[in-house]
């Protein structure tokens, strides 16, 4: 599993012209599920996104994470993390796991990060128009393997 995770003042996801996810202040995840991943996998993930540091404390400090500084979380659904592009110049998403499952995953990985915070979330294989506005830019890039 991999998931890019952007520090951001206010972002927004829009399908078919419509908005269906904003936060505010928060993180922005973009989340790529592998067809290796397991449930262990998301609990990880939940759990260091939850608590990571990123957020700067009174000092200036990035020494807060999303838990201490209140903040939301938009998550976005992206299948193109798990590219694989040792070969050629197209892309392979043949590590991804399979649409329906993922989604299920997906849904589960947001379920989990709820039991904390607030998330809105883009919607699963849709056409998304992701506006990102990266504060710092904060961008970390977490990966399950990395364990």
């Amino acid at each position: 599993m991999k998931v890019v995770v952007q520090r951001s003042k206010n972002s927004s996801v829009t399908v078919g012209g419509k908005i269906v996810g904003q936060i505010d202040n928060g993180l922005v995840l973009l989340v790529g599920i592998t067809k290796e991943d397991t449930l262990e996998d998301l609990e990880y993930m939940a759990k260091k996104v939850l608590n990571l540091r990123i957020f700067d404390d009174s000092n200036g400090v990035m020494n807060k994470s999303i838990l201490d500084n209140g903040g939301n979380i938009l998550s976005i659904s992206q299948f193109t993390l798990c590219a694989n592009t040792k070969k050629g110049n197209r892309p392979s998403y043949i590590d991804a796991m399979e649409p329906e499952m993922a989604k299920k995953y997906y849904l589960k990985f947001n379920e989990m990060l709820r039991k904390s915070v607030v998330v809105a979330e883009g919607i699963f294989q849709a056409d998304m128009l992701v506006n990102i506005n990266n504060d710092g830019p904060i961008t970390i890039i977490l990966d399950s393997k990395n364990k």
